[in-house]
């Protein structure tokens, strides 16, 4: 075994020099470390600004956090923070189902006489107005039986005219006085029926509306009650759907419902209720409703699928913005500022919306509640109001300027 002595100069300098090494190294991670404490923890800057740990790195400190040491962070004037006031609004219950739309007036019109098509003066896709001729059957019999009976009504009038002169005069019997009434009143009943036979043969549309896809062509031999067009009246959509049996108290005829063609995306218009059913299905514990929507832009369809929402008003809470709503292990609080300092309230969430979230807490309509800042705050520590210019870069990370 070699003692010290006989070890040359090379190997005692070796352990020198690793220790220095070691403390070199450890130098580096620690000003690593300071480094990337100092550009990712804004809030770190001003307490080292005030050791004059930043002079002794030569490192500036940057202006959005010369400003928070302005406003106070770290100092009596209390933690910047940037604060929204509460509002009472109202908890909505929100209902919504799967419709199906129908015009509503829709006619199947359809000839009550037999005959040949001679006129189709309609083409799909037409509007028509109550009365317009949907269709003209061969006429040439009905006619002439109508002239016939025109005939007949003139000479039964005529001879009607001869008796009452006679029975003025006392020349004719009071049984052939009611024999020509008789005769007269029969000529005008036929002449009526004749009329009417004549008029079956054209065919008019009942009510106002567009015509459909027609199935006929002019020479085409219909039958009695064989349909010929169908007529449908969309100028108002009626909505089918059903309602859970939880709301039907809370449900009347008049109530305002959001309605969503599926096929049109983007589009949402306004309806009514415009009638309940009186019995709850008991397979699906479902009511029957309807629903009106105005179509006057003509954009929608009788067999379209709709999308309903229905909203009840509930209770009276409180609204707050997203950002105030804080967690931890005991749940979900806000942070709220009283007499200058932050307060700590627990908060239970009832509704989510898109702009505020609203809960049921220990907090008054108007109070203050921090949204940006409260990374810092603790119960009870002092606060000060900022406007947000200076902490609403809280959560960047400017570097430090060297």
């Amino acid at each position: 075994m070699q003692d010290e002595d006989s070890l040359g100069p090379q190997t005692r300098i070796r352990p020198q020099m690793s220790f220095i090494g070691q403390s070199l190294i450890s130098a580096a991670v620690l000003g690593g470390a300071l480094y990337v404490w100092i550009a990712h923890v804004p809030a770190s800057q001003p307490m080292l600004d005030r050791l004059g740990v930043l002079d002794a790195l030569g490192i500036e400190m940057a202006p959005v956090d010369a400003a928070l040491a302005r406003s106070g962070r770290g100092s009596d004037q209390g933690t910047p923070v940037v604060v929204s006031e509460v509002e009472e609004r109202m908890l909505e219950d929100r209902v919504t189902a799967i419709g199906d739309g129908r015009a509503v007036r829709s006619v199947t019109v359809r000839s009550r006489a037999v005959g040949l098509i001679t006129d189709l003066p309609i083409t799909a896709g037409q509007r028509v107005e109550a009365g317009d001729v949907v269709a003209r059957l061969d006429d040439e019999a009905e006619t002439i039986a109508l002239e016939r009976a025109r005939l007949i009504l003139e000479d039964a009038r005529a001879d009607n005219e001869r008796i009452n002169q006679l029975r003025a005069s006392g020349a004719i019997t009071e049984v052939a006085f009611r024999e020509a009434q008789l005769a007269l009143r029969t000529a005008e009943l036929a002449e009526r029926e004749a009329t009417f036979d004549l008029q079956q043969r054209q065919v008019t549309a009942p009510i106002a509306g567009v015509v459909g896809i027609l199935d006929v062509e002019i020479g085409d031999r219909i039958a009695a009650q064989e349909a010929l067009a169908t007529i449908t009246d969309r100028s108002v959509i009626v909505i089918d759907f059903r309602i859970p049996e939880r709301v039907i108290s809370r449900t009347t005829t008049g109530m305002a419902i959001e309605v969503s063609p599926l096929g049109i995306a983007g589009t949402t218009l306004e309806g009514t209720i415009s009638a309940i059913d009186t019995v709850v299905d008991r397979a699906s514990r479902t009511l029957r409703v309807q629903a009106e929507v105005d179509n006057a832009d003509d954009r929608l369809r009788a067999g379209m699928a709709f999308s309903v929402a229905l909203t009840y008003p509930g209770e009276t809470l409180i609204a707050i913005d997203p950002l105030a709503l804080q967690w931890s292990s005991d749940g979900a609080f806000v942070w709220v500022v009283r007499d200058g300092t932050a307060r700590r309230v627990a908060a239970t969430i009832q509704q989510r919306n898109s702009e505020s979230v609203l809960i049921d807490a220990d907090i008054d309509a108007g109070e203050p509640v921090v949204i940006e800042g409260v990374q810092t705050l603790r119960p009870g520590s002092e606060v000060t109001i900022s406007d947000g210019t200076a902490v609403s870069r809280e959560g960047q990370s400017p570097s430090p300027r060297l």
